[in-house]
């Protein structure tokens, strides 16, 4: 029985585990990336992120339109507490959210 617990155990730690996985995506190349204090152009810049740069993606909010290499969106990514990047930017495969909306 005891063997059987510490495997259902090892079972629900892998799978916390596992939906804990934080996905990076690349920011577009050649660019160096304002991280603005949020979803917008009319916020304060508070960082610039290198050429090169992945970014995770916690949740996305609606902001300024802005048009970069992916387009036109109005779509912010939050990569930090408080930072947000133009989703035109970020290299996420999708003209939509692909997280969930910042609260």
């Amino acid at each position: 029985m005891l063997a059987g617990l510490t495997g259902a155990l090892l079972m629900v730690g892998a799978a916390t585990a596992e939906a804990t996985t934080m996905r990076y995506y690349p920011v577009a190349p050649g660019y160096q990336l304002n991280v603005r204090s949020g979803p917008g152009t009319s916020y304060s810049v508070v960082r610039v992120l290198p050429e090169g740069s992945m970014v995770p993606i916690y949740c996305q909010a609606p902001g300024t339109s802005v048009t970069g290499p992916y387009g036109t969106s109005n779509i912010w990514d939050n990569i930090s507490n408080g930072q947000y990047v133009s989703d035109t930017y970020v290299k996420t495969g999708s003209d939509g959210y692909i997280a969930d909306r910042c609260s």
